[in-house]
């Protein structure tokens, strides 16, 4: 029976030893940094060169050169001590220059003009931001990726259930607003909500929250319209709409944008059906500055 091998470790001291050589350009100079004796740090880049099979420095007259080893190990090397100061910076809480990570879990079911609005104070802060969007999973997945802190946080428009190691921030909520084209707004503005009694209604899909209060809804109003699309892209849906297909349903808050965007218009407004949308993370308090940011804006402005 073979032996399995053993696991390769990288002396981080001879590689801090030889990073700064590099740097310095001679183990005298480095010598003088690190307050160590010469021979000293030419016996750990030794150790170091023996680790990984070859020369990391050549003589050049008087002082050394980085062979083409050597070379690819700086860069490596300054990679390895960069980031090592920028975790000493976050934990001591002082800035870095280097781009703020932020992975979000998005839930498919939400309309990506509110996951753009959103996600818009992230952007905008002082530190550059590296956005990371994650999609195509179901709410289970996500919760699970985070509990293993492969996600900082994950938008949705359903709250995490009891006995999940997570935590819901609410980011706010709206009322509901029926859009169409022009000429259906015409045929059904006047009496609504009465007026969709029969009436060409495009639904968001059988997943979203949204769908389930709507039809719950539409139950308790004893309405009963016709439905001629279901769809789990509300983008989709929209175009739809705009094309006179039907009737549809949208965040209140996304008034504007949809005019705009699909060149639709109000046929009515119901206030107590309400959308609501949160954030969730294995914080209860965040700490993450984006998703701060995020939390904060969504409250004080955009479902203010």
């Amino acid at each position: 029976m073979s032996r399995a091998k053993a696991v390769e470790w990288l002396n981080y001291h001879h590689l801090l030893y030889f990073w700064v050589v590099a740097r310095e350009g001679s183990i005298a100079r480095a010598s003088r940094q690190l307050r160590l004796a010469q021979p000293t740090i030419s016996g750990q880049i030794r150790q170091l060169e023996h680790a990984l099979g070859d020369k990391l420095f050549a003589r050049k007259g008087r002082g050394l050169v980085l062979t083409e080893l050597g070379r690819a190990v700086f860069r490596y090397a300054e990679e390895i001590f960069s980031l090592g100061r920028e975790l000493m910076d976050t934990v001591q809480g002082r800035a870095t220059n280097r781009p703020l990570r932020l992975i979000v879990g998005i839930a498919d079911v939400l309309p990506k003009a509110i996951v753009r609005l959103l996600l818009e104070p992230a952007r905008k802060l002082a530190q550059p931001v590296r956005l990371v969007c994650r999609e195509d999973r179901s709410l289970e997945d996500f919760l699970l990726e985070l509990a293993t802190f492969s996600l900082d946080v994950v938008l949705t428009d359903t709250p995490a259930g009891a006995g999940v190691r997570a935590f819901n921030h609410l980011l706010g909520e709206c009322g509901t607003t029926f859009m169409a084209q022009k000429s259906l707004v015409a045929a059904h503005r006047r009496g609504f909500p009465r007026s969709l009694e029969g009436s060409p209604l495009l639904l968001p899909g059988a997943k979203s929250t949204a769908r389930r209060a709507l039809e719950q809804w539409l139950h308790a109003e004893d309405l009963r319209p016709i439905i001629v699309g279901e769809f789990d892209d509300a983008a989709l849906m929209s175009m739809f709409a705009e094309d006179g297909a039907g009737i549809f349903a949208a965040p209140s808050v996304l008034e504007e944008h949809l005019r705009r965007q699909h060149h639709v218009h109000v046929v009515g407004r119901v206030k107590t059906l309400r959308q609501r949308f949160y954030a969730i993370s294995v914080e209860r308090k965040l700490k993450h500055p984006a998703v701060v940011a995020i939390c904060e804006t969504a409250r004080k402005e955009l479902f203010a």
